[in-house]
This record gives C-alpha cells, sequence and structure tokens, in this order.
C-alpha cells in the first residue's frame, strides 16, 4: 500500500494541464516501459503502450491531462487574466494557487463585486507577486498554462489531491500493466490528451489503434455527501461499472462482461449513472463503424476542485478488476 500511495503522488502532483501532458507521460513511460512490448507517443501526444497476446483488441484509455487555464493578457500591474482549459468553477478558485511549466507561481484573486453580483472568471486575475508588467512578462508569458499547486495529503484510506480525474486512472492503468500474466487480449493501453476540452486525444488514438473493445477509466462523481446529489455512488464501496453518462449508453454486454468478472471475482462494485459529464468512451464507441464499450469509474468527490478525494480501497479493486477483466473471455458481439 505505501508504494502504491508513493505511486499515486507522483503521479497526481505532477504539472500537466490540458496541452501540457508530456511530463507526465514521461513519468507513466518510466514506470511501464519494462512491462510492454511496444510503447509510442502519436502525434497528438498520446501515450500507447502495448501488451501482445493472442485475442481481440482492446483499448484502455485513461486521460493524462488535468483542468487548468491559460494566459491571455497581462496588465499594467502584472496581473494576469486567463482563459479555462476545461470546466472551472470561479468560486472553487478564489485564493486558491497555481503553477506554471516553469515554476512560477501565483494565487488566484478578484475584483472588488457589487452586491449580489455572482463570481465569473471575466472578474479574476492572477498575482505572480510582479512588481509591473515587465517584470510579469519575465517570469510568465501570454498562452503560457497553469494547473493547481497543491500537494497530495494522505488522510489514511482516503486520498486528496488535484488531478486524481484522471491521473487515478492513469495509475490504476500502470499497475494493472504490471500485474498482468495472463491475457486473453491484445491490450493497448492508450494514456490520453486533452479530454477536459472534449475527448479530443481518445478519438484521434482510437481512430488508430481501431479496437474491437474499448474500455475507458476515469473518475465518478458520489451521492454520499451531505445534502449532495442523488446518485447510488460512495467512497470505499468500489470501483463502478457505468451504465450511461451524457456521451454514452455503455454497451450492455460489456456492461453485463465487466459485472460477471467482479462476481466471479468477488471484487465488490458498483453501478454508475451519471447524468452530466463523460468520459473518453464517448469517443472511443463512435469511432469508425463502432466500437462496443464500457467504463470503469473511481468514485471521486469534490471532482474539479484542488482538493478531488479519493479511497484507496477502490484504487486497489479497480486495479484487480481491470487485470482480471483482461485475463477473461470478452464476449461475442
Amino acid at each position: 500500500m505505501k508504494d502504491l500511495k508513493a505511486l499515486i503522488e507522483k503521479i497526481v502532483t505532477a504539472y500537466g494541464p490540458t496541452g501540457s501532458e508530456n511530463h507526465v507521460a514521461e513519468l507513466i513511460t518510466k514506470e511501464i516501459e519494462p512491462y510492454v512490448d511496444s510503447i509510442r507517443i502519436d502525434p497528438l501526444g498520446n501515450l500507447i503502450a502495448v501488451k501482445k497476446a493472442e485475442g481481440p483488441k482492446v483499448m484502455l484509455a485513461a486521460h493524462m491531462d488535468e483542468i487548468g487555464i491559460m494566459v491571455t493578457h497581462i496588465d499594467d500591474k502584472g496581473f494576469l487574466r486567463f482563459a479555462p482549459l476545461g470546466g472551472i468553477n470561479p468560486n472553487v478558485l478564489l485564493g486558491t494557487r497555481c503553477v506554471f511549466a516553469n515554476g512560477t507561481r501565483g494565487v488566484y484573486g478578484s475584483e472588488r463585486l457589487n452586491p449580489g453580483e455572482s463570481l465569473t472568471l471575466a472578474k479574476m486575475y492572477i498575482d505572480i507577486g510582479a512588481k509591473d508588467k515587465e517584470d510579469a512578462a519575465q517570469k510568465v508569458k501570454i498562452g503560457d498554462s497553469a494547473g493547481a499547486d497543491y500537494p497530495m495529503v494522505d488522510l489514511g484510506d482516503r486520498l486528496v489531491s488535484k488531478a486524481m480525474d484522471d491521473r487515478i486512472a492513469c495509475v490504476i492503468l500502470i499497475e494493472t500493466i504490471k500485474q498482468l500474466k495472463n491475457p486473453k487480449v491484445e491490450s493497448h493501453f492508450v494514456f490520453t490528451v486533452q479530454e477536459e476540452v472534449g475527448l479530443r486525444g481518445a478519438r484521434t488514438s482510437a481512430y488508430s489503434v481501431d479496437p474491437d473493445y474499448g474500455i475507458a477509466i476515469d473518475v465518478t462523481r458520489t451521492g454520499d455527501t451531505p445534502k449532495g446529489i442523488t446518485m447510488d455512488v460512495s467512497l470505499g464501496e468500489g470501483p463502478t461499472v457505468k451504465v450511461r453518462d451524457s456521451s454514452i449508453l455503455c454497451h450492455p454486454k460489456m456492461i453485463a462482461f465487466m459485472k460477471e468478472v467482479a462476481e466471479k471475482e468477488e471484487i465488490p462494485y458498483q453501478l454508475e449513472i451519471l447524468e452530466a459529464g463523460g468520459t473518453d468512451s464517448g469517443a472511443i464507441h463512435l469511432t469508425r463503424s463502432g466500437v462496443p464499450s464500457g467504463v470503469m469509474s473511481i468514485a471521486c468527490r469534490y471532482i474539479h476542485t484542488p482538493s478531488e478525494m479519493i479511497d484507496i480501497n477502490d484504487v486497489t479493486n479497480g486495479i484487480k478488476l481491470m487485470t482480471k477483466i483482461l485475463e477473461s473471455e470478452f464476449p461475442k458481439i
């Protein structure tokens, strides 16, 4: 468990907002290179690793990117204006910290609001401690991206960090690669880019891989917080087998297959119906003539904040489930 937590911390705390996933890809490559038959980076930046075996071709997808921002303007006093990379709630940003690729750090601030006025991203800025525009321009350029600047916190079974969405799924694929012994399928592990801005990496990589089956691994919301959303998913109750979300109705045979494997191996799982949101499977299942696809998710509280919370037991059971799925005969469709 200690080694798993150390791996999670290394992957989730790495810099990697949408469009700047190369550092995360380097970390993952070092972890998996000894365990795969081939590995490559495609033109868009997706990391594609293959474990060969006799059988159908299965694409496993987890996205490397995290939500972030891009600098659009530097004013005369050195404050930065920005545009979002992915879905960002301004109320979550205020007073939090961000970091740029070169190590420059800043704090999100806001203009004074009138009574009853709602906070918007247009009212916000980033303070990097610059004296003026010239000073700021020495540290940050227009078009530079930043992500959240927060360490991982270990609360025992519960871990809190930025970028659990979706680096925790990247960790699950890393460990699945290491533990997979007797695959019944040719496994294409794809660590995708630019999911947060429209499933872009999954769309191009799925076209390239041309899989017989697809499985995305991502996080999902929970219904276990006070007066939270009505949803039968909780932390610590096992990984989920998705039924639907905004981007996909999972293939019935894939749902049944994933449930069957979990029950056979006595791995706890939950059924997931996500009313808003999507995953890489939304792009995969529409590739070429169509790809029967499923999704395994990890329950996560406070998604798209610097303090996303998961349960380590869901992660270990997710690794077991993905490994056993790839060591099982896939359904004929």
